[in-house]
């Protein structure tokens, strides 16, 4: 299976009300500007986007509502988390059903599987669909971790085309590629390391503070693909104390804060999340407002 998936790929926040209630209206807009911004695509539902916080019937509500405002401008992916595997495998199928063009598959939630746990999951997901996947391997958030060996026993299934690596360990780039060859497209996860994955091969960029900054995100990955590294590296000095916040466990509402100061969104989170407060609020506050004064200027 053949897909042209790389660069910036938003992974995208979901919009609320202060009641908490879905806000597809203002879901939609934030898409627009992502769009219009110029990602490269847009990924739906992942950790960023509150996936396991929205009711079943809510998440196809959010996708329908991407597909419309995407039009196919850009590839349009899913995140795909849930707690059991059958029910990873009927949201994929119903994923399809609104539109999507491919799929980011999670290992189950909250169970920590082994890895042959690890791997009949997958497989199962991909066995329910014929969409391209986008494995997700984030073994410091989920505690599951996918090693470049057994993706190196995924190979034989085509529909896992791309490799999403959040492990925070930036060799595993060149592990990926040392074991699997050219087999997947692999996607930087982890906003803080994705200039050092650039270098290393990574063709793509799974992106949170985009959300917040994605001129300044483009500005980033145009640089480095053009080889202007010196350049990059100005831009990347600049952005790496917001990265940073892509890393933490607060990171829905560190963004969600950052796009609220720059326009591009609301702060609301769905409990058991809650918008900051008090000096933790203060300290996110300062630094986001302190980048936004010295945002570098994109001509």
């Amino acid at each position: 299976m053949t897909v042209k998936w790389h660069g910036v790929f938003p992974a995208v926040t979901t919009q609320f009300r202060h009641d908490q209630s879905l806000d597809l209206e203002g879901t939609a807009r934030h898409l627009e500007k992502l769009l219009q911004a110029g990602v490269h695509g847009i990924i739906m539902l992942g950790t960023v986007g509150e996936n396991c916080s929205l009711e079943y019937a809510e998440k196809l509500e959010v996708l329908r509502t991407a597909v419309r405002v995407v039009g196919g401008k850009v590839p349009l992916l899913t995140g795909v988390a849930e707690c059991t595997t059958a029910l990873a495998c009927r949201f994929a199928v119903d994923a399809k059903k609104q539109g999507v063009d491919g799929l980011m598959v999670l290992p189950g939630m909250v169970y920590k599987s082994d890895p042959r746990e690890t791997l009949t999951h997958f497989r199962s997901v991909a066995a329910a669909t014929d969409l391209p996947i986008m494995c997700y391997n984030n073994p410091v958030s989920y505690g599951v971790d996918i090693t470049p060996a057994m993706f190196a026993e995924l190979a034989s299934e085509p529909k896992f085309v791309a490799i999403k690596e959040s492990s925070e360990n930036v060799r595993r780039i060149t592990d990926l590629k040392n074991t699997c060859g050219e087999r997947y497209l692999l996607f930087c996860g982890v906003d803080d390391l994705v200039l050092e994955s650039l270098v290393l091969g990574a063709i793509g960029w799974v992106s949170g503070l985009v959300n917040a900054f994605p001129r300044e995100n483009r500005l980033l990955w145009d640089l480095a693909t053009e080889g202007r590294y010196a350049e990059a590296v100005k831009v990347y000095r600049w952005y790496t104390p917001l990265l940073h916040l892509d890393t933490h466990p607060k990171l829905v509402q560190y963004i969600k804060l950052a796009m609220q100061e720059t326009g591009m969104g609301t702060e609301m989170v769905r409990a058991p999340r809650l918008p900051l407060a008090g000096k933790e609020r203060e300290e996110i506050l300062a630094l986001i407002r302190q980048a936004i004064q010295t945002r570098p200027s994109i001509g």
